[in-house]
């Protein structure tokens, strides 16, 4: 290891209850190792094995980040410190589905090793694979569009609970073994003071907002807001959808130069003949040239709009705000996702988490992706619950990955409900490391009135006219 860079581990080493196996990836400062739950039979010479051992909620795999504090300058150590708290302050405050989850943190103490000794490990979910790996490519992704679905959700999740990302780019944007996407690299993540937070003084060019490329770094770092995060959004989609950078330029510096030039009124923003029409307004709200313009279109009025263009759809009744309709995609993501669960899959292992069904098909070529849809229940996407306006699944759908205490004022704009009323329901939730199994419905909004409960896998029918206006995610069907 360099004095300043990433540590090195070797593998086999063992940490608290962790064998590390081979390397997932390494940045500036932290590398990241796949481990495995070393077997703790016998191994009566670890210290404290009693009580590490009756740790719950500890799966076989997981990732180690190797974050080191051990050999740096003092300035150095206060920096890496400063990181890894963000980091852990942000995973252990916050437990949200598009957010990889973290398990626990060691520190090495291994004096014999004093390149590692003093590091602190944080134990993390892992993922399969970085949304980087599926943009090497010479086409873009066909899932791309159902991908920043899922990522939109997570800024979504992440700015409703005050955080600001502060580096989201595609190695940050994680792809799980059954077809998920987590957002990962909470280092440079702050909590918002009011309207700002403060991060360390450096993020990736490429994806800075220009009025932060000229900012000043205060004694407590650079000041941002949930804009900047948006502005990372939109160079995003525009690279998943086309494989460029909204930019122009061939490096970095070039492309910095032109987002300043952009912000400054002297050039007009160009983006690719093959960003598809439904997602082109999108990129340019989120490439708005001033942080005031992009501060409208928050993750939270964006995601119908995603969503939309992710089903194929032009927005009804013009750009959907923080009420506006929505037609939910759930189809859609249900069919991206059962190709991504074939395609994260190691070579030889079988599909055991995919859905079967129809692929949805795009073309960077192309103004409009085709998309053959799914019918009935398999539009409801994994870890969903679904309510539909027909028995069997039939009919219009929406889809809810959280609580909703009121359909008609809440996440989702469930306005068919009113008078189509739900006539089934499909509980496709995934094992929770919490319980939160079971969807329990009612009749009024506020979670009030009490109509009955539905575990995980479950398709039921709801009788005639049956007023479902609320539900919420439960550990138990019991009353």
């Amino acid at each position: 290891m360099s004095p300043t860079g990433p540590l090195t581990v070797p593998e086999g080493y063992r940490i608290g209850d962790w064998t590390v196996g081979r390397t997932l990836g390494s940045g500036a400062f932290a590398s990241v190792y796949a481990a495995r739950r070393t077997d703790l039979k016998g191994r009566a010479d670890l210290p404290g094995l009693p009580e590490r051992a009756a740790l719950p909620d500890l799966p076989e795999r997981a990732a180690l980040k190797f974050l080191p504090t051990g050999t740096h300058t003092p300035r150095q150590l206060r920096h890496l410190r400063e990181l890894a708290e963000r980091e852990v302050e942000l995973l252990r405050r916050l437990r949200s589905p598009r957010l990889i989850r973290l398990y626990e943190t060691l520190t090495v103490d291994d004096p014999d090793h004093p390149e590692l000794d003093g590091a602190t490990v944080l134990v993390l979910e892992e993922a399969e694979r970085p949304l980087q790996a599926l943009l090497s490519g010479t086409t873009p992704p066909a899932a791309g569009p159902l991908l920043l679905v899922q990522v939109c959700e997570g800024l979504r999740q992440l700015h409703e609970a005050g955080w600001v990302h502060g580096d989201l780019k595609p190695g940050n944007v994680l792809l799980m073994k059954d077809g998920g996407v987590r957002l990962g690299d909470f280092s440079t993540a702050s909590e918002l003071e009011g309207t700002h937070a403060y991060a360390p003084g450096f993020a990736t060019p490429d994806y800075t907002p220009p009025e932060l490329l000229w900012s000043d770094v205060g004694d407590r770092g650079m000041r941002i807001r949930p804009s900047s995060d948006i502005w990372a959004f939109g160079v995003l989609v525009h690279l998943v959808l086309t494989g460029a950078s909204p930019l122009p330029g061939g490096t970095p510096t070039a492309r910095r130069d032109a987002a300043l030039r952009y912000a400054r009124g002297e050039e007009e923003l160009r983006l690719s003949p093959a960003l598809p029409e439904p997602w082109r307004e999108i990129v340019a709200d989120c490439l708005s040239r001033t942080h005031e313009e992009r501060a409208a279109h928050d993750a939270t009025s964006l995601l119908p709009r995603v969503r939309e263009a992710a089903a194929g759809r032009l927005p009804r009744g013009g750009r959907t705000g923080r009420r506006g309709p929505l037609v939910a995609a759930a189809g859609a993501l249900a069919l991206a996702v059962t190709a991504l669960g074939v395609a994260f899959l190691p070579d030889g292992d079988p599909p055991s988490t995919a859905r079967p069904g129809p692929t949805t098909v795009s073309s960077a070529r192309t103004t409009q992706p085709t998309t053959q849809r799914a019918t009935g229940y398999e539009r409801c996407a994994p870890r969903s619950v679904c309510f539909f306006s027909a028995a069997n699944g039939g009919g219009e759908v929406c889809a809810w990955e959280g609580d909703d205490t009121d359909w008609f004022d809440g996440r989702t704009d469930c306005s068919w409900a009113d008078t189509a009323r739900p006539r089934s329901i499909f509980n496709n939730g995934g094992p929770d490391p919490d319980g939160y199994e079971y969807v329990t419905y009612f009749a009024q909004p506020g979670l009030r009135e009490r109509l009955g409960c539905v575990e995980r896998g479950r398709r039921v029918d709801l009788p005639p006219g049956s007023p479902v206006l609320s539900h919420t995610w439960a550990k138990t069907c019991a009353v």
